[in-house]
């Protein structure tokens, strides 16, 4: 007997059954997709938080006897992420100027660098609030022989040069007060802006003065020294502090947020005055009651 044309057939079940499940899970998948596991939740379940640095003593460097950072940074980095639940911080070295794009690109979790919040870096990646604020300063050759006591005096002498950190804030400040670009020379770290001043390639470097002080602690070579007494650089009107902080991909709050807490309650107790204390900072440099969203003008907790 001729089969019904209405009739369903077992196959005609099975297909239909099949694009049923099929169907109802693309609409499931769509209609709620998964969400990428956040920063601090990987942080929590693998205990290894990745930090960049910059080998930039006093902030945040490496002790090659010991392959261990250390530094102001990576010492209060290492308080907060153990508290955030990580057993191990594992270290990315990468130039200063790398930090930032190294961040973007999920090289490592956060940088622990003593980083300089700007609005323009802010634009790029998010901040903790700071952790101190410090001036700035010169290492020149002995007896200062261009009598360059700030960024102003290296403007306003045609002759004279300045070696910045790529990346740096310094750099920033340099164009800010008017020296032409051709006069400001760009190295890849300290030490060969240091052997740019006793080749007399450049006549100063610019760097923060707790940097300064280290280097030349280290250095212990007569024929550089620090210029004093320094003038720390006035723009818009207002001399510069530099606020220094930890610095978090844009899409990880969470992770920046619960650092900022841990911090709060961090800050300032002995035991962070205790452990800050051998890198040159304490009390003076503490960034008291200034926020990270006073510094870049944002409402943004």
């Amino acid at each position: 007997m001729p089969q019904a044309k209405n009739q369903i057939t077992p196959l005609g079940v099975c297909l239909a059954i099949l694009w049923i499940s099929v169907a109802g899970w693309v609409a499931l998948r769509f209609a709620d997709p998964p969400q990428p596991q956040s920063a601090l939740d990987r942080i929590r379940e693998t205990g290894v938080a990745r930090v960049g640095f910059a080998n930039e003593p006093p902030y945040g460097y490496l002790v090659s006897s010991t392959g261990e950072i250390t530094g102001e940074a990576p010492e209060i980095a290492k308080v907060i992420l153990r508290r955030l639940g990580a057993k191990k911080v594992e270290p990315v070295l990468t130039e200063f100027g790398s930090l930032i794009p190294g961040l973007k690109a999920g090289r490592f979790d956060l940088t622990a660098a003593g980083m300089y919040v700007t609005p323009e870096r802010a634009q790029e990646i998010d901040f903790s609030n700071p952790t101190y604020a410090i001036g700035e300063g010169f290492i020149v050759r002995a007896g200062n022989p261009l009598k360059l006591l700030g960024y102003e005096d290296v403007a306003d002498n045609p002759d004279a040069r300045i070696g910045v950190m790529g990346g740096s804030v310094e750099h920033g400040y340099a164009q800010k007060l008017g020296i032409p670009e051709e006069r400001i020379v760009v190295f890849p770290d300290y030490r060969s802006a240091i052997d740019g001043i006793i080749a007399n390639r450049i006549d100063a470097a610019a760097a923060t003065n707790l940097t300064v002080n280290d280097l030349l602690a280290k250095a212990n070579d007569d024929r550089i020294e620090s210029a004093e007494p320094f003038e720390n650089p006035v723009i818009d009107g207002e001399s510069i502090l530099g606020y220094g902080a930890f610095g978090f991909q844009q899409h990880d709050d969470e992770l920046r947020r619960a650092f900022n807490e841990e911090l709060a309650n961090f800050l300032g107790t002995p035991e962070h005055l205790q452990l800050i204390e051998p890198f040159g900072f304490g009390k003076s440099t503490l960034p008291g009651d200034v926020t990270t969203a006073q510094l870049i003008g944002s409402d943004e907790p």
